[in-house]
């Protein structure tokens, strides 16, 4: 039904011609909320492309996942029946797998190391490689977050507390390689079916950042939050490469302006989301617990060096070996 409906909503979009100015709306699937971190993305695009084109072109958001999981989203804009999106990086590893770089632990130290390898050469060589692979183009590396481990049964502080727990990843052979050697028993598991998973009994921990922790309520069915941040996970706002091309060109610079523009506006409302939802986290009775990060860094290391040559053009190595730009160098409100 997702399928279909995308299908139908895409076809004003096939419609366009490079020879005239497009006038009407770009849909774009969300797998979170009207609320949520990556709307805050989302809306920042749509006001600057309607900037740009002095309001000829707009957007209609379709959220949580009405449009279909993110792997069907990834594969409705690589097929054109999907036109823009944002979604989590996990489920495309399975399209290119330099993809799964954003699944290895312990590889990103912190913010400032993150935007200065995904706004740098690295960042443009896997957006490249992705369009040319799967037809989708990404026009900025807009955020999830660094991942925390949630879960019903015990506080976590060490890779050994995990042992036994029923752990949720996504579609991703890294991310079940990961939990595994964290002792967890992993269980891949679609995005739409986690909250009733946990819910059930189903699962017993998932990890995800913290503003999508809050805005999906998992407060209401997990009782402790362990500060992992083992993962640093883009959701890149994402057009069909199909769909693209047929604007003008005009038209292809606005769009690409607009997520340029929405890239830094996103990444500094995820910021602040971040703090404001970990403080709800715990105020609705969630306890908060700091790890043994070397522990954990040691249980990950044969997960890294497992996977060195399975992901291409030494990208692991590169990526670790990457300098962090300080923060000041960034423009607020864009990209560098």
């Amino acid at each position: 039904m997702a399928a279909a409906a995308a299908l139908v909503l895409s076809g004003c979009g096939t419609l366009v011609s490079k020879d005239e100015d497009f006038e009407g709306s770009i849909t774009f699937s969300l797998a979170v909320g009207p609320d949520s971190h990556h709307a805050a993305g989302a809306y920042a695009f749509a006001e600057k492309l309607a900037e740009l084109t002095d309001d000829r072109i707009g957007v209609d958001y379709y959220y949580n996942n009405a449009l279909g999981g993110e792997r069907e989203v990834v594969e409705g804009m690589s097929i054109n029946s999907i036109q823009m999106g944002m979604a989590s990086t996990g489920p495309m590893g399975g399209f290119v797998r330099s993809f799964m770089l954003f699944d290895m632990p312990y590889v990103f130290r912190d913010l400032d190391h993150v935007y200065t390898v995904l706004d740098g050469e690295i960042g443009d060589e896997l957006a490249a490689e992705f369009e040319d692979v799967a037809n989708v183009k990404i026009i900025g590396w807009t955020e999830n977050g660094f991942r925390y481990e949630t879960n019903s049964v015990r506080p976590i502080h060490t890779p050994e507390d995990l042992q036994g727990l029923k752990h949720r990843t996504q579609e991703s052979a890294a991310q079940i390689d990961t939990w595994r050697a964290f002792g967890a028993d992993a269980i891949p598991m679609a995005w739409p079916e986690v909250y009733t998973g946990l819910q059930q009994g189903v699962i017993d921990s998932q990890e995800n950042p913290i503003a999508t922790i809050a805005d999906v309520n998992f407060q209401e069915v997990q009782d402790y939050i362990a500060m992992t941040q083992h993962v640093y996970s883009p959701a890149p706002m994402m057009i069909s490469a199909r769909y693209f091309e047929t604007f003008s060109e005009a038209d292809q610079q606005a769009i690409v302006e607009a997520g340029e523009y929405a890239t830094g506006v996103q990444r500094e409302v995820s910021a602040e989301m971040e703090d404001e939802a970990l403080q709800e986290l715990v105020d609705a009775g969630m306890e908060k617990t700091e790890i043994d990060r070397e522990a954990f860094e040691e249980a990950a290391q044969p997960v890294i060096d497992a996977w060195r040559t399975e992901i291409p053009r030494d990208l692991i190595d590169r990526v670790i070996e990457t300098e962090a730009a300080p923060s000041a160098a960034r423009e607020e409100g864009g990209t560098p």
